[in-house]
């Protein structure tokens, strides 16, 4: 695994060697396994570690950026030599800024100095930067193909008991990012994650669960692989209902995908070119009071990197209080550019927040640490269930896609364990069903949540999110399976 110390020392080879005005190094990459099995048997094992060494190099307005996966002296200064060429044929930018300093990213003295703090989560407010909880588990980094196929063969056991057929993955990694540049910002980041995802199928119904954590001792391939097998079993001869508006209860993986598609609109560069439902909308009550929606790299059930794209601090930011949509998230150009655009007094708070990606990009940024708060009274899915006269629970959504931008109106379809509920109780299973559903509708008439946990699922990033109990959601078509 590359250490921190010899990316600064890769960082410092760099600056030796470019001629720009300003220069960046984002260095990541590390170990990454996976297991993969069909049939009730492992077919696939593969492994690769690879690190990548990104260069982005300044000449006045003008910049660009080239990458190689190699360290020594000639592949370096190739790839400064190819950033350098690269930015002085870019026509300038009036956006551009001095890349940040060290005081402007939030650095501390530790981190200016590249030392690597680890410390547990604190409650934090609005805006403040407490330490990221460790997220790197030796054991979890230490995870051999033998424990993997070890947790195949416990998933594969429950599909043989139950005389169904499995397919899916487990896959451990161990990763780094570290950001470095010239007005010295020395950022770095360690982490590990273990995934398991699990399909059960049988003659004509199926049944799924995923899940991920930094730590695999989180991780139960058994249960899981229980959990899935009984959605398989109790969805045997699905019954075939008609289309229509439901009650639906969305267990938590469900709810992610399907909210996961307007967090591109939670960006100054979307309000800026006027493609976010978000726009003209920010400070009014747009979802039930019910609904309450932080960005929060530092929550202990969030991952990843706890700096953006130019080292800038992720910031914990209410996106949603009680339905009232306060904000969006700034990278430091698009902060700028805000401050002078006509849309600058109807953008709520605008200010950098630690959500930019790489630069020369043209997304912006984006909030990638969703969580929803819990509610006042929450509710488990079994309670939910029970007083529901007539409804739909939905495991997991898929093939998800926008119809209409502004009201955010999505399709998609249910699939791997769809059931109706009739008078309290989860009666039988039901063929799938394709929905258009409104974002804004939907997150208007929520009637019930769980406690938020931590989710996955295959349309969006990973949450922090309730299982939802939602009135009138809006089936249009019915499936053959």
């Amino acid at each position: 695994m590359l250490t921190h110390e010899k990316a600064s020392d890769t960082f410092d080879r760099i600056k030796k060697l470019t001629s720009a005005d300003e220069v960046e190094v984002f260095l990541s990459g590390g170990k990454h396994s996976l297991t993969r099995f069909a049939n009730n048997t492992i077919h696939q094992n593969v492994a690769e570690a690879n690190h990548t060494i990104s260069v982005r190099t300044a000449f006045g307005g003008r910049t660009a950026r080239a990458s190689t996966n190699k360290f020594d002296d000639e592949s370096l200064r190739r790839v400064v030599e190819a950033s350098e060429s690269l930015a002085k044929v870019q026509h300038s930018d009036p956006d551009l800024l001095p890349m940040p300093d060290a005081r402007e990213t939030g650095g501390d003295a530790d981190e200016a100095e590249g030392k690597t703090a680890r410390a547990t989560h604190t409650p934090a407010q609005t805006g403040t930067n407490p330490a990221t909880p460790s997220r790197h588990f030796a054991a979890t980094a230490a995870i051999t193909p033998e424990q993997r196929a070890e947790g195949v063969k416990h998933i594969v056991a429950v599909a043989d008991r139950h005389r169904l057929t499995t397919a899916g993955t487990y896959s451990s990694n161990e990763w780094v990012e570290g950001i470095f540049n010239s007005r010295g910002v020395n950022k770095w980041h360690e982490q590990t994650s273990a995934e398991i995802s699990i399909t059960m199928i049988g003659e004509d119904s199926s049944g799924w669960q995923k899940a991920n954590s930094p730590d695999a001792v989180n991780l139960d391939p058994k249960t899981l692989a229980e959990t899935a097998a009984k959605k398989a079993i109790d969805t045997a001869q699905p019954v075939e209902l008609p289309p229509g508006k439901y009650t639906v209860i969305l267990e938590p993986a469900a709810a992610l995908d399907i909210v996961g598609f307007m967090f591109w609109d939670y960006s100054g560069t979307s309000i800026l070119d006027q493609r976010s439902f978000l726009s003209g909308r920010i400070g009014t009550k747009v979802f039930g009071e019910n609904i309450t929606i932080w960005d929060d790299v530092n929550h202990p059930l969030q991952t990843g990197s706890p700096f953006d794209g130019e080292g800038m601090t992720r910031r914990r930011l209410p996106l949603v209080e009680n339905g009232v949509v306060t904000r969006v998230v700034y990278a430091r150009a698009t902060a700028a550019r805000m401050k002078r655009s006509e849309y600058k007094d109807k953008a709520g708070p605008v200010e950098a927040t630690g959500h930019g990606f790489l630069l020369p990009n043209e997304a912006g940024e984006m909030p990638v640490n969703i969580v929803f708060a819990p509610p006042t009274h929450p509710q488990s899915l079994e309670q939910m269930i029970s007083s529901t006269e007539r409804g739909v629970l939905v495991t997991r959504l898929w093939y998800i896609r926008e119809v209409e931008p502004y009201e955010k109106i999505c399709t998609g379809m249910t699939r791997d364990g769809t059931f109706y509920i009739e008078n309290g109780r989860v009666k039988h299973g039901i063929r799938n069903f394709r929905f258009n559903e409104s974002l804004i509708h939907m997150l208007s008439n929520v009637a019930a949540m769980s406690l938020p946990v931590r989710a996955s699922g295959e349309e969006s990033i990973d949450m922090v999110v309730p299982a939802m109990k939602i009135d009138d959601f809006n089936f249009t078509e019915v499936t053959k399976f």
